[in-house]
């Protein structure tokens, strides 16, 4: 009696078996399917051009630099949203004080990857503002670094420094990727690389890997922020920052209260400073009587309801 209970048992088990549906690996990657989005790689381009230079990609280590470089840009999505949006208020900014000084004006790609074009932007190794200047070569280049009023952080000021800066290294270099380099790492180190390694580029040197990813980098960058939907980044007119409209106050005293000054000028502190952060302290003593540029909001620019909501580059919303 007992055999046949097991079997009878045996032979319902398999009846039941029998009849379920077994999911075939088709249907197991249609399944899939249906919750995993696509994740594709960029399309690399055969050439890319850089100011006055064309790079062919041709060349196997120079393909894969660029496709490391625009992959990760593209999949680091917030970081690129927010300098897609911040570049709708700083480039109309920047790019006329490039060309006043006669520089390519897709030399803002470069500030871009320093800083993300944030103005607070401050590094680990003590670089500053949207240009990151150290402090020393920030002061080579004319301007003020100290306690109270530091001009790495002032837009106007440190992109005419970096102007500045960016003609000697193409004067010494003669390439951008060399002029790259050597505002990553410094001309000294770059300079001693293309000596010993008996080269004339930085695209055949040797180098760090934060430097030999650098001029890369750029590339990248520039390659998206022209099409930015071309690598999957979608915005709508609204979601860029506005730019913004100031008042210019000169002044040329000692400033006692800069909360106070402020307050008498329409505006809180902080609003003071998010204009003008080369303001380092509450207190200006300025002695020498120097004249600052001060930059108040116009009241309109304060609020998205009134502030000019122009999109400086219309292929961003194409």
């Amino acid at each position: 009696m007992k055999l046949a209970h097991i079997s009878l048992l045996t032979i319902a088990t398999a009846i039941v078996l029998s009849t379920t549906p077994i999911k075939t690996s088709a249907q197991q990657t249609e399944n899939m399917a249906t919750v995993m989005s696509a994740v594709r790689s960029p399309q690399i381009p055969t050439k890319v051009t850089f100011a006055d230079t064309e790079y062919d990609l041709d060349r196997i280590d120079l393909y894969e630099r660029l496709d490391r470089e625009l992959t990760a840009i593209s999949y680091t999505h917030g970081n690129t949203l927010l300098l897609l949006k911040r570049a709708n208020r700083y480039f109309p900014e920047i790019i006329p004080i490039l060309k006043q000084n006669g520089i390519p004006t897709d030399i803002i790609y470069l500030a871009c990857i320093e800083s993300t074009l944030n103005p607070r932007a401050y590094s680990p190794a003590k670089a500053a503002g949207i240009w990151q200047f150290i402090s020393s070569t920030a002061k080579q280049y004319g301007l003020e670094v100290n306690d109270y009023v530091d001009e790495r952080y002032n837009i106007e000021k440190s992109t005419a420094a970096a102007c500045r800066f960016l003609k000697s290294l193409k004067a010494k270099y003669g390439n951008w990727e060399s002029v790259a380099a050597a505002y990553n790492t410094g001309p000294a180190r770059v300079s001693k690389e293309l000596d010993l390694q008996q080269a004339t580029t930085a695209f055949d040197l040797y180098l760090s890997e934060e430097t030999t990813r650098y001029m890369f980098r750029i590339l990248a960058t520039k390659l998206i922020l022209e099409n930015p939907r071309a690598y999957g980044f979608s915005l709508s007119p609204d979601q860029f920052y506005t730019p913004i409209e100031y008042e210019i106050i000169e002044v040329n005293t000692p400033i006692e209260d800069w909360p106070t000054w402020a307050k008498e000028h329409g505006i809180t502190y902080a609003q003071l400073k998010d204009a003008n952060m080369w303001i380092r302290d509450k207190t200006l003593p300025n002695r020498s009587g120097k004249t600052y540029r001060v930059r108040v909001p116009k009241q309109k620019s304060l609020y998205r309801s009134t502030a000019d909501n122009t999109i400086y580059n219309p292929a961003w919303i194409k």
